[in-house]
């Protein structure tokens, strides 16, 4: 087998049982979507979605100055994480470039869990390793350690309820606790990305199929669908969520993104990428970068990555994300544009679709914002 051939999860027999489109996605065949993209949509807004996430990549940190290898190694305070609970952060690079973003879970006192996106995984794991030197910590590769089943959506904790002893009542969003789901082991977090609520699951491998058809029988009158990576998308999107690679990258810093609250100057000890992110904030204070803003068509033509947002025969931005949004009924994108053009509603900003300058609205992220 060469090294290049897409890596499998646990769950890959039982997709292609359910008819599932498969796709390469960071050298993992994934499901791409069962039937229609848009029916898996309204089912995780109105119902239950299912989703395999086990090309995530888990890493460990272990030892008495795990909290403080990772302050130094991230831009968040990872130290006033209390056990049980999690945060949302990013890795940089000395020069304050985006590496990923992650999500640090605390399992104990000194053990946590970071789950990096599957593109970076290897280079966050590498990154650690690298940042561990001199710390009395240990970094594990635990991407073969697990894997990640998602139910995501407002029928999610009636479903999840049916199959697990856990306190769900009691498990706050970014939190996670151990408990069993269908009789077996898991570590159940509050987190997700689309902007419903909803339960990730890490449980074992070997245990995958186990719990993946105890929830698809438990929400199955519920109404709850197995869904692919597309939905994914385009659930992500309407919540005004990044994703690596079209809203962060590493010519960006998190002050460039938006998302300058992530990083953390106040905490103890230095961290990587401090001097180049103190002259980003500094910069971002006084000049203004370009802002993530959301953009809703006019017509129904779909913008694309990589396309120009135009005004007055200037382009004044790019889009990073687009696609149908089936909530809204029109095309929506996510873009990065001159801060003069940012006010939502302001006129005469368009997006240049071959050739044609079709027109948009800017608006404020998210799109859409589920009722609590």
């Amino acid at each position: 087998m060469s090294s290049n051939a897409p890596r499998h999860t646990a769950l890959d027999a039982l997709h292609r049982s359910l008819g599932a489109t498969m796709t390469d996605f960071a050298g993992w065949d994934m499901p791409l979507r069962y039937g229609s993209e848009r029916d898996e949509h309204v089912a995780v807004r109105t119902r239950a979605g299912l989703f395999d996430l086990s090309h995530m990549g888990e890493i460990t940190v272990t030892g008495p100055q795990a909290a403080a290898l990772l302050n130094h190694a991230l831009v968040g305070n990872i130290a006033t994480v209390g056990v049980g609970r999690a945060r949302y952060t990013m890795i940089c690079q000395e020069d304050g470039g985006i590496l990923d973003d992650l999500i640090v879970y605390r399992l104990a006192e000194h053990e946590y869990m970071v789950v990096a996106n599957a593109s970076n995984a290897q280079v966050v794991l590498d990154a650690l390793t690298e940042r561990a030197a001199g710390f009395d910590a240990v970094v594990r590769d635990d991407r073969d350690a697990y894997a990640l089943i998602a139910v995501q959506g407002p029928e999610s904790p009636g479903i999840l309820k049916a199959v697990t002893d856990a306190d769900l009542d009691g498990l706050k969003y970014y939190a996670g606790l151990p408990g069993t789901v269908a009789g077996v082991p898991a570590l159940i977090a509050r987190t997700g990305y689309t902007g419903e609520d909803g339960f990730e699951l890490f449980v074992a491998p070997a245990d995958a199929e186990k719990v993946w058809q105890a929830l698809t029988d438990a929400g199955t009158p519920a109404g709850l669908v197995p869904c692919g990576l597309s939905c994914r998308d385009t659930l992500r999107l309407e919540a005004g969520m990044p994703l690596y690679g079209h809203e962060l990258t590493t010519s960006l810093t998190p002050f460039d993104a938006g998302l300058g609250r992530v990083v953390k100057f106040e905490k103890d000890g230095d961290f990587v990428g401090r001097p180049a992110l103190e002259q980003a904030a500094a910069r971002a204070e006084q000049n203004p970068p370009r802002v993530l803003v959301g953009l809703i068509a006019e017509g129904r033509r779909v913008p694309r990555a990589g396309y120009q947002v135009v005004a007055g025969g200037e382009v004044i931005g790019e889009i990073t994300s687009g696609a149908p949004s089936p909530t809204l009924g029109k095309p929506i994108a996510m873009a990065y544009v001159d801060a003069a053009h940012a006010a939502p509603g302001t006129a005469g900003v368009g997006v240049d679709i071959r050739g044609s300058h079709e027109p948009y609205e800017v608006v404020a992220l998210p799109f859409y914002k589920r009722q609590k």
